[in-house]
Formats: C-alpha cells, sequence, structure tokens
C-alpha cells in the first residue's frame, strides 16, 4: 500500500485509491514503484522522450502536477507507454495504475472544479452567421459569396473568431444590407447579379438528384430573388480547351425550371457550315416575372436513351474533359441570375411576413408599431430580453430611412442596424462584478442558452428555450436534458452532421482531394460528393436513431447511391437517390473507416499513404494524436526514397531513424492494415502484381492483419472511442480545446455513457451538465 504521509498523497484521495488496490489487487506496485520500473529510464532529466521528464515527480502529490499526470494517464490508458518493443507490465498492473492515478485527479477535481475559460467575445462563424440569418429572418443565405473562410484550430473554425478586422466589418455592413433589403423587398435601386458555376469535373451523363425523372445533367440550386419582379436567367454549356462545347453531337433540349415548374425550353445543336461555333448557346438565356423569396432553379437536359452498344463501349463513368473521357453530351457550365428589371416593392415572402408581423394602423402608430417589430428581432438576434438602450441606435436608422422613405424603408435601414450590431455578431459572457481573479462561477441561463444552441444547432437560442433562460429555469439539470433532448430530436440539429462531423471527420478537405486522373480515371466530383454524402447519413442515422457511436466504427450497412456502389462493386444499385443498404459479409463496407471520403483524405493524389492514414485514426478514433516532427529532425537520404522500394520498405528506412521511430512506430503499422484500400477507397488484392501486406497493429501492441482486425482491436477498448467522441464534441462545444483540467469531466462523461452503450445522446447530454460547459473561470 502506498503510504501517504512518504509520497504527500492527499488524504482526501486515498478512498478511491483503496478501492482501486482492493479491486485489482494488493499485488500491484506502488506508483513510485511502477514509474522507476517503467518510466524512468526514458523519461528522466538525461533522456526525456516525448520532452516528459519523470524524475522531479516522483516524490511529490499527484494532484499538485495534473497536467504532467494526465500525459502519463493518456499513454497508459491507450498502453502506448512503454513501447511495445520494451518489456511492459500486464493487464492488470495497466488497469490499477491508471484507476489509481485517475482516482486521485477525480477526486481532487470534484472537490475544486476547473472549468477552464472560454473567450468571452466570440463572433458568430460564417456557418452560424448564415443559421442565424435563417431561423431570425427566414432567409436562406449563400454566405461563401458574402464573408470570407474561418480560420480553424483544434480541428474546428469557431476557436479563432475573436476578432473583427475593419475589413470584416465592411463585409458584414454590406451583407447586413443586402439582407434587409431582400427582407423588407423595397426598391433595389440597381440591378444585381449571381453566378453559379458547376464544378468542372462533374460528370453530367446521368439524372441529378432532386430534378425531374427522365433528364440527365445541369444542376439544382438554391436561389432567394430579392423582390418580385422580372430577371433574366442566362446558361452557359462547359466548353473544351479550343472553346468548343463538348459533346455537342445531335440535337439537345435544355428546360429551365423554378421550383420544379418549366419557366424556359431551348434547343441545343451543331453550328451549320459558315455559323460561329462559340455562340451555339448564346441564345440560351430568357426573362422570367418571380415573386420574391426562395426559388429552386433546375436547369437540366431531357434525357435521350442510349444503346446498349454504346454503353458497352464506355466502361467509365466519368466524362468530363478532352484529357481522359471527353462529355459524350453538352453539359451545364454556369448559370446566371440578373435582375430585377421590373420589381414589384413590398410583394409577399416568407422573410417579410417573419418580419412585419403586424403593420401600422395609422401614422401614429408607426414607432410603436416598429418597436414591435423590432423588439421580437433584437430579442432573438441578441439572445436575451431587450432593454430601453437596445432601441436606441435602430430607432434611430428607423426615424432618419422614415422621414425620408416611408415606413418600410425606416424597418429595412433599422434591421440593417441589428443585423451589424455587436449584440448579434459577437457571443458575450460577461464575468459577475466582484469576483476574484480565478473564481469559478456557474454561467447565468441566458449564457447558458446561448452555448446550448451553438453547440446543437450552430445557431440562436429558439423562444422555448429563451423564455426557460429568461425565467432562470434553464439551469436545472432535469430541464436542461430535457431540452437538449428536444433540441437533438429538431431538424437544425442537422448543424451537428454538416458542421461538427464534416470538420472533425475532415469531410470538408474532399473539396480539394484530387487524385491523379491518369490513376484513377473514375473519378470526378460526383464521386466526390457521393463519398461525402455516404459519411454524413451514416452519422446522420447514429444521431436520429439515438445510436451507439460504436456504430461509426463497425457496420452491417451503409448509405448508396448507382454512382458509389458502382464505385465499391456493390450491385443492383440504381439511380442518383441515396438508399440504406444492408450488406454482405463479404462487401468490405460498413463503417467510416471503410469508406471512400475518409480513405481518400488521408492518401496522397497517386497512392495510399499509412503514415497518413495512421495518423488520422490516431488523432481522430484514438485521441493520442503524434506530435509534429522537430524541426531539426533530417530528410531521408534521397537514393533510399528513390530506390523503387515498396511502401513498406520505405517506411521501415524512417522508422531505422531512432529520431522518426518514436512517431512512426506509432503510425505505421496501424495505416498499413487500411492497405488493401486503394488512394479512392476501392477493394485491392493486389499492388503492381503483388499481394497486399496489410499487417498492421496498434500502439498497444497488438498485430493482426487487415481492416477488419483493426476495428476488432479498437472495439477491444470502446472507451477510448467514445473518449475521443467526447473530446472533439466538448472542443466543439466550447469553443476552445480541451485542456488537462477537463479530463474529469471527460471521463465522468464516457464512464456516464458506457451503461448505454455509449449512445450519442448520453454523450451529448453528459457534455451539456458537464463542469466546462456549466461553469466559467475569472481571468
Amino acid at each position: 500500500m502506498l503510504n501517504p504521509l512518504k509520497y504527500k498523497w492527499p488524504v482526501t484521495c486515498l478512498a478511491p485509491v483503496a478501492l482501486a488496490v482492493i479491486a485489482f489487487g494488493q499485488d500491484a506496485p506502488s506508483l513510485p514503484d511502477f514509474l522507476e520500473a517503467n518510466c524512468i529510464d526514458c523519461h528522466d532529466s538525461q533522456h526525456k522522450r516525448g520532452g516528459l521528464n519523470l524524475e522531479p515527480f516522483q516524490s511529490e502529490a499527484v494532484t499538485s502536477h495534473p497536467e504532467i499526470w494526465e500525459k502519463v494517464i493518456r499513454r497508459l490508458d491507450a498502453r502506448q507507454m512503454p513501447p511495445p518493443d520494451e518489456e511492459r507490465p500486464d493487464e492488470a498492473t495497466y488497469v490499477a495504475k491508471v484507476a489509481e492515478l485517475t482516482a486521485y485527479l477525480d477526486t481532487a477535481a470534484n472537490e475544486k472544479p476547473n472549468p477552464g475559460r472560454t473567450d468571452s467575445v466570440r463572433r458568430l462563424t460564417r456557418t452560424e452567421y448564415r443559421n442565424a440569418i435563417r431561423d431570425l429572418l427566414g432567409l436562406d443565405i449563400d454566405v461563401a459569396e458574402l464573408l470570407p473562410k474561418d480560420e480553424s484550430s483544434h480541428g474546428f473554425d469557431n476557436i479563432t473568431v475573436g476578432t473583427l478586422s475593419p475589413t470584416l466589418l465592411n463585409r458584414y455592413i454590406s451583407t447586413a444590407q443586402k439582407i434587409s433589403r431582400a427582407v423588407v423587398g423595397g426598391h433595389q435601386g440597381t440591378l444585381s447579379g449571381r453566378i453559379i458555376r458547376i464544378p468542372a469535373d462533374q460528370t453530367q451523363e446521368a439524372h441529378v438528384e432532386g430534378l425531374p425523372l427522365g433528364t440527365r445533367g445541369g444542376a439544382l440550386v438554391p436561389h432567394t430573388f430579392p423582390v418580385a419582379g422580372e430577371y433574366e436567367i442566362e446558361i452557359r454549356l462547359a466548353r473544351d480547351r479550343n472553346e468548343i462545347v463538348e459533346g455537342l453531337n445531335g440535337r439537345h433540349e435544355l428546360e429551365l425550371l423554378l421550383d420544379r415548374r418549366v419557366a424556359g425550353q431551348f434547343t441545343v445543336e451543331p453550328p451549320r457550315a459558315g455559323e460561329d461555333a462559340g455562340k451555339v448557346d448564346a441564345h440560351l438565356k430568357t426573362r422570367v416575372s418571380v415573386s420574391g423569396g426562395p426559388c429552386e432553379i433546375g436547369v437540366t437536359f431531357v434525357n435521350q436513351s442510349s444503346s446498349l452498344l454504346e454503353t458497352k463501349r464506355q466502361p467509365y463513368d466519368a466524362h468530363f474533359n478532352m484529357h481522359r473521357h471527353p462529355r459524350l453530351t453538352p453539359a451545364v457550365y454556369q448559370i446566371s441570375i440578373t435582375g430585377p428589371f421590373e420589381q414589384q416593392p413590398g410583394a409577399d415572402t416568407p422573410s417579410r411576413r417573419r418580419l412585419f408581423h403586424r403593420m401600422p394602423a395609422s401614422a401614429a402608430d408607426e414607432e410603436t408599431c416598429a418597436r414591435e417589430i423590432l423588439s421580437r428581432i433584437m430579442r432573438t438576434a441578441y439572445r436575451r430580453p431587450v432593454s430601453e438602450d437596445d432601441f436606441a441606435r435602430p430607432l434611430e436608422f428607423f426615424r432618419e430611412a422614415r422621414a425620408k422613405d416611408g415606413f418600410e424603408q425606416g424597418i429595412e435601414m433599422a434591421l440593417s442596424a441589428i443585423l451589424v450590431s455587436p449584440r448579434f455578431l459577437f457571443r458575450v459572457e460577461e464575468d459577475p462584478a466582484g469576483l476574484a481573479t480565478g473564481s469559478v462561477y456557474p454561467l447565468d441561463d441566458l449564457a447558458l442558452a446561448s452555448r446550448l444552441s451553438f453547440f446543437l444547432w450552430s445557431s440562436l437560442p429558439d423562444a422555448e428555450l429563451l423564455d426557460l433562460a429568461a425565467r432562470g429555469d434553464l439551469h436545472q439539470p432535469a430541464i436542461l436534458e430535457a431540452q437538449t433532448r428536444r433540441m437533438l430530436a429538431d431538424p437544425k440539429a442537422s448543424s451537428l452532421i454538416t458542421n461538427f462531423a464534416d470538420q472533425w471527420l475532415h469531410l470538408r478537405n474532399l473539396d480539394s482531394a484530387s487524385p491523379d486522373l491518369r490513376l484513377f480515371p473514375d473519378f470526378d466530383d460526383n464521386l466526390r460528393q457521393a463519398f461525402r454524402k455516404e459519411t454524413e447519413l451514416l452519422f446522420d442515422s447514429v444521431l436520429r436513431e439515438d445510436r451507439s457511436v460504436l456504430d461509426l466504427i463497425r457496420t452491417d450497412e451503409t448509405f448508396l447511391n448507382e454512382r458509389l456502389a458502382k464505385h465499391y462493386g456493390i450491385p443492383h444499385i440504381y439511380g442518383s437517390h441515396f438508399r440504406r443498404v444492408k450488406l454482405a459479409a463479404n462487401s468490405h463496407r460498413g463503417g467510416i473507416l471503410r469508406h471512400g471520403s475518409i480513405l481518400t483524405v488521408t492518401s496522397y493524389a497517386n497512392r495510399t499513404s499509412p503514415v497518413i492514414r495512421g495518423n488520422w485514426i490516431l488523432a481522430n478514433i484514438l485521441g493520442t494524436p503524434t506530435p509534429p516532427p522537430p524541426p531539426d529532425i533530417p530528410a531521408l537520404d534521397e537514393s533510399v526514397i528513390s530506390a523503387g522500394l515498396p511502401m513498406r520498405d520505405r517506411l521501415a528506412a524512417h522508422r531505422a531513424d531512432r529520431a522518426c521511430s518514436v512517431c512512426h512506430n506509432l503510425m505505421d503499422p496501424v495505416g498499413f492494415s487500411l492497405e488493401n484500400f486503394d488512394a479512392v477507397g476501392r477493394w485491392r488484392d493486389l499492388v503492381e502484381g503483388r499481394p497486399i501486406d496489410s499487417s498492421g497493429g496498434l500502439p498497444d501492441g497488438k498485430s493482426f492483419v487487415g481492416n477488419e482486425a483493426l476495428e476488432n482491436g479498437l472495439l477491444e477498448r470502446p472507451d477510448l472511442f467514445a473518449r475521443t467522441v467526447t473530446e472533439k464534441l466538448l472542443t466543439y462545444a466550447l469553443g476552445r480545446g480541451v485542456e488537462y483540467f477537463d479530463s474529469s469531466a471527460v471521463r465522468k462523461i464516457v464512464t456516464s455513457s458506457k451503461s448505454s452503450d455509449y449512445r450519442i445522446s448520453s454523450i451529448i447530454v453528459g457534455i451539456v451538465q458537464s463542469v466546462p460547459f456549466t461553469l466559467k473561470k475569472t481571468l
């Protein structure tokens, strides 16, 4: 047993430690003896492997240096230390030592919670801004055209958003003006335009999901017409390097659709002798009268049947340029929308109805009516009850514009002022007055409501959540859990898929993935988007059906359309729409480690990368990323790299260098187990005529062959993956990186979720009720 006087262990920690010792037997060595036998040879003042020297802490209290011992726990819990090629303790000793260390730290954390501190002033991200406008005004804007991309940190873009440069402020001002004009539907003054370009590598030989059956190619894009009136829509077709429309063999019919209604029909055919070939699509434009508001614009070709012989002659699904597989038929390059040429100010739209929930009964009623309209908007936009001070600036703008242009223009200007107000653009969590530095305090309910809504919806709190917060009831555990589950069931929780999961799983990197077309001639944007959707739909099913997060690793089903099924070699899947598919045992498909999305973003353009794949799994599945290589690590000898060695032999050269082996011994074996999947996620048994060697292993020393064995190894310790999911969600929820002082809260969440087989809702509810989410520390 440990001697608390000799080793200065806090007496308050002895009860849980005693339980740990009883549970795992009294034969387990004391912690100092364990460190001396297994750690100090490498982690001493002379070697300091991994930058960690444990010698100074051997005789001090564990709770005196929690940041050090949390690092030790992380490596011991993953069985990464001691290294597999060194003498290692048995499993019972590992379990006992981890339980002992965590007991000390968790007891101390319970006695003196440390929630850390998220920045008190944080700007809305581009995604949050878009969602806020949608929920505030019923208007869906193309935020990528209006605001710059946010920088990422710790894997997410909601962390480095504390500032607002003058240039960015100007973008927000112009964006607010455009939005206000679109909502009110006032006179536009000048023509405006929008150009939608179809990705250059998108194949348009088949039906596009969402467009009518019997059509092929083209695009379906959402667009909001700012006011009712007449607009010109122009279509351009894809050309080759010689500015000749590709695939224009014979006559083709093209349709323009507005909300699935035909608004224009065109014929496209090859130029006659002497005609300018560059003008074959010059007539593809028309003026249409529309009611203002959101609309789906579709442009597509009427499908023409193809013979079986023609299909047999074309083995590839990708047809988009003259350098690989030329387009078989014409394709849409861009859609231009210009207007309004004639407009009808004040025409009814959903966003206008939401804003003008009442109109003034007389001139004398205008300011009272304006206050009612603006009050409702400001309460939602500012995420709190409205004070009299909040009215000062918007009403000033309202009065000035009303005097010149009338009531509606006054509302438009006041709305613009609200949308550029710091109270809307920034999430502010003010510290209570009078607290000493380093004090821990509970968030007030209004701040908690904002944290909750931006976590689950990436958007503003709704009326129900704000009402509970304003009454001071939201912090009650039962109410907080009920609201969390209500919000998870709302369609707006899809932001956890398109915002959280897309960033965590690196799905956004697919947009820049460009595999070598000479090696992977069947890759195009259709496949890229199918990859993304498969993974998003799996995460969606886990979230909506409240399944275990372990189903992301192992499942006997996936989501496919015809394009993706062909790529995977799965038969009998037809059409552009995705559907849930029960997988055969030999399909090689299932969890995310078998998805083309993950396998592509962790590969190079011309080959797989066991290093990138291995490090991706360590960071995003096991939660133990390798540190970046030190700047003084020398590059491999070029003669070794260019010797034509197989990849496994090349990486062995890395591991032969002691400076490189520390990380490569962890990454490479994990990545090698996925070698049966090529750089675009297809299954293969041979490479360059040689059988694939997919033997690999995990950092805990387990060796195995193939991806299925890798999944088995990961699921032997489900708590490690559940911990990673928890930490990623917590990072996203807090808008800051997870620190050592959050570890106790993470362990509590993971332990609590174990009884439900790590259901995703239990993890999310645990986060929402955790110390770092509900409390805050003063500067």
